[in-house]
């Protein structure tokens, strides 16, 4: 199988809507059927509250180097495949992420991925643009009355 890197946020996006399978150290997204069979394609993020550049940098090394060993033979042929790195991600035992990632790898193919996450409510509470906080107009520290 042929390896290609995912390099375009759309592509990052669309991984998004298959199959998701969590470990500890990372996420891993797989969208089936997207590529012809004889390939496939991977990509690595690290979002930036996991920590500084050289930290998820390191993060980043460390995956691709799993994903070019282990995805020629355990990946599913003709899809995209997204790692996540995750907070204590980097401090793993290279061993122990190699085995996480065989295992999540055998539940995408399978199709057992874990439940969809909960879509985040990107609005307003209700009820939370009048909180009575220092700005809303309430009673000020030095006005006792």
């Amino acid at each position: 199988m042929r390896l290609e890197v995912i390099r375009k946020r759309a592509d990052f996006v669309a991984a998004n809507h298959g199959v998701r399978v969590a470990r500890p150290g990372f996420v891993l997204l797989v969208k089936p059927g997207v590529r012809a069979p004889a390939q496939a394609r991977f990509g690595v993020t690290v979002t930036r509250k996991i920590g500084n550049a050289v930290f998820r940098n390191r993060m980043k090394r460390r995956f691709r180097a799993l994903l070019r060993e282990i995805l020629p033979t355990r990946g599913l042929a003709g899809a995209d495949h997204v790692l996540i790195g995750r907070e204590g991600g980097v401090e793993r035992d290279f061993t122990l992420l190699r085995q996480e990632l065989e295992q999540a790898l055998a539940r995408a193919v399978a199709g057992k991925g874990d439940p969809p996450r909960r879509p985040r409510d990107r609005g307003k509470k209700p009820g939370s643009h009048n909180s009575g906080g220092p700005k809303s107009g309430g009673q000020k520290s030095g006005d006792a009355r």
